[in-house]
């Protein structure tokens, strides 16, 4: 049978004092010790890792790689001026013509409403046109805008693809002419 003591033992005290402060000479608890020492086992494997083993990109090549992209997505926005008949065939197709109702709503049905018959802006989906009714001539409208009438310059902003798919989107509204 073991026997405990009646008393608890008293710690022991260090021998320094410093500002009238005693401290007690006791061990670290095993879970805090084990903490300490993982972090530094992770600490050191960390900067291994990504310092000096390559294991990420440098942010120079990190913005290096965004800015490829970004020129990428630009240049494909970007397509040359198409035809006419390019863009009677674009109206025709139900992809192109998805994305342009989405620029379409989010950036002129605010002045010409959501179905085309005006309102602050003109009427698109009838056959009087203030500014040719050539697609090409809408792809110009939308581009450069009509600042006399408060339309505003929409080219830099939306981009090439993006103008040509909402005057295809228009164009959808409407038959080509017969040959």
């Amino acid at each position: 049978m073991k026997q405990y003591p009646s008393q608890p033992q008293e710690d022991a005290v260090r021998h320094h004092t410093y500002d009238g402060i005693q401290e007690f000479d006791k061990k670290l608890p095993n879970w805090w010790l084990w903490t300490f020492y993982g972090a530094i086992i992770f600490s050191v494997a960390y900067w291994f890792l990504l310092h000096r083993a390559g294991g990420t990109m440098s942010p120079e090549q990190r913005l290096e790689k965004n800015l490829a992209a970004l020129t990428a997505r630009a240049a494909a926005r970007s397509t040359g001026p198409l035809t006419n008949e390019q863009l009677w065939a674009m109206s025709r197709d139900s992809a192109t013509v998805s994305a342009g109702q989405q620029t379409f709503n989010t950036t002129c049905a605010s002045c010409h409403g959501v179905n085309l018959k005006g309102g602050i802006g003109a009427n698109l989906v009838d056959n009087t046109w203030l500014h040719g009714g050539n697609p090409v001539d809408i792809v110009q409208t939308i581009t450069k805008g009509v600042q006399a009438k408060g339309m505003p310059t929409w080219g830099p902003i939306l981009g090439a693809k993006r103008i040509n798919d909402a005057a295809a989107y228009i164009l959808s509204h409407h038959q080509p002419p017969s040959p």
